[in-house]
């Protein structure tokens, strides 16, 4: 039986793609496009935010493997540009057809991946591993 832990190793030594980050990714990506309309000081952290997790992630398990910077950072950016239009959209929508409550939609996923992002990787930090 496998754990969580073992199948997201897996799948991140396998194709070089980081599953957890990716959701972090993603919905930061989200809710920077639903904040790019009224351009403020949230809008310039959340834009640093998430150009250090496009870049960062690739260092907590690709650097190892050897895997090629340029097709890990265009995927990563596509992800990016792709959740950053459908945060720009989802902005224009609120109101007209979704309703006002659901402008914290993006901000909520993002919390609960980011928390659930912290935990792999810290449980992958802090265990124990044999010396070779």
């Amino acid at each position: 039986m496998q754990t969580i832990e073992g199948i997201r190793e897996t799948v991140a030594t396998e194709s070089g793609f980081v599953v957890d980050t990716t959701f972090v990714l993603f919905f930061l990506a989200l809710e920077f496009g639903r904040s790019l309309i009224s351009f403020g000081v949230d809008s310039i952290l959340l834009g640093i935010s998430l150009a250090m997790l496009v870049v960062v992630p690739y260092f907590l398990v690709n650097a190892s493997i050897g895997r090629d910077f340029g097709k890990w950072l265009a995927g990563r950016s596509l992800i990016t540009v792709f959740a950053t239009l459908l945060g720009v959209v989802f902005d224009q929508t609120i109101g007209l057809v979704l309703p006002d409550i659901m402008r914290y939609i993006p901000m909520a996923l993002l919390i609960v991946s980011a928390t659930a992002s912290c935990y792999f990787q810290f449980s992958g930090l802090l265990r124990l591993r044999p010396a070779k």
